[in-house]
């Protein structure tokens, strides 16, 4: 069988695969722990060039509350603001989205297909293309500049991929047990709402921590459709601060930890069902 497991390979294999390992491991983590040491050093060890040393000393709560202090930055603004936006636009795409894989996975309906390959063929679309014309409908319809705007876009524009992802995990489960709620008499919402959403249940976890972490750390579009720090998320915001603060980048690493922070907390959280729902159908019995 292909793969060959590593534990059958002779010992220079097995050898290389750890160093190779360890090298990419290193490679890969490397960016995170300059800028985490970063922000915990005095702003005195990056003036003097001290990089990569050991800390003069740790600075952890002058840095990390000066990027909280209103009267420095607009960092908690700019948190509140991602908070506000990405919630709710992750509860609402994957509600309507979980509608739609339901209804493209269990109904039978004339032109499914070409809809379901309409769903596939809007993820393909380079985002560039549409910048100037959702900005135009933005502007027409009151919608720029405001955070519900970015709401209603980011639900929009992750529905396409999230219906791709959840009519295919639907397709996979017991279609039986579809025909036996209906036998039994219960309402096609009671079968979405009873049935379908607990048995989705790794799958929605899945999905939630891949758009949280999309549309927490979207940077083109709220560069596309917001103008003003009321609804300037941190991405953003982030990104504004290095003017600001000119080079004070242990203050920016430290506002670059927080702005990173909430998607790997989520990730934890749902760590568990989100390996479920990426394996869901790796195993045959």
């Amino acid at each position: 069988m292909f793969p060959t497991p590593i534990q059958k390979r002779i010992v220079p294999v097995r050898a290389l695969y750890v160093v190779g390992v360890i090298l990419l491991l290193i490679m890969w983590l490397l960016p995170m722990v300059a800028i985490v040491s970063t922000s915990i050093r005095p702003g005195s060890d990056i003036s003097s060039g001290n990089y990569w040393g050991i800390p003069s000393r740790i600075a952890i709560v002058e840095n990390y509350s000066e990027v909280f202090n209103p009267d420095r930055s607009p960092m908690l603004r700019y948190f509140i603001n991602s908070t506000v936006m990405t919630l709710p636009a992750v509860f609402f795409t994957i509600l309507f989205s979980s509608m739609a894989g339901f209804a493209l996975a269990v109904y039978p309906f004339k032109g499914r297909i070409a809809l379901y390959a309409m769903f596939i063929a809007g993820n393909f679309i380079p985002y560039q293309i549409l910048m100037i014309p959702v900005r135009t409908m933005f502007v027409k319809f009151g919608l720029f500049d405001t955070i519900i705007g970015l709401v209603i876009f980011h639900t929009a524009f992750q529905s396409g991929f999230a219906t791709f992802f959840l009519r295919n995990f639907i397709v996979e489960l017991p279609f039986s047990l579809v025909e036996s709620a209906r036998v039994e008499g219960a309402t096609e919402p009671r079968i979405f709402f009873s049935i379908m959403i607990p048995l989705l249940r790794p799958a929605l976890a899945s999905l939630g921590v891949l758009l949280f972490t999309f549309i927490w750390n979207d940077f083109f579009w709220a560069l596309t459709l917001v103008q003003s720090d009321k609804a300037r998320p941190i991405t953003f915001g982030l990104s504004a601060l290095k003017g600001q603060w000119l080079i004070s980048w242990n203050l920016i690493a430290a506002g670059s930890v927080v702005a990173a922070l909430p998607s790997v907390v989520v990730f934890f959280i749902l760590q568990k069902q989100f390996i479920q729902g990426l394996t869901f159908g790796g195993v045959k019995e």
